[in-house]
């Protein structure tokens, strides 16, 4: 696929087609990386990682696992019967 780069203002503009911003799920506003390589410019997207509870607990075992901290007395209705 091929863009042209264009003038705007004082800077210089990437316009993406229409078809690859849908693809890439590239909106206005979105923010993007720019990296150089040895090729050219490299535009990657830049999305908020997702996590899921169970990929962030998945190396828990019972050896990782810390003890409770006491913190001192409860201050509010945080406490579990």
């Amino acid at each position: 696929m091929k863009a042209t780069i264009q003038k705007w203002g004082n800077s210089l503009a990437l316009r993406l087609p229409k078809a690859l911003a849908d693809e890439t799920q590239i909106r206005e506003g979105s923010k993007v990386e720019l990296v150089r390589t040895p090729d050219g410019v490299l535009v990657k997207s830049r999305r908020k990682r997702r996590y899921r509870l169970s990929d962030l607990l998945a190396d828990v075992t019972p050896e990782t696992l810390h003890p409770e901290t006491a913190w001192g007395a409860s201050g509010g209705r945080e406490v579990v019967e």
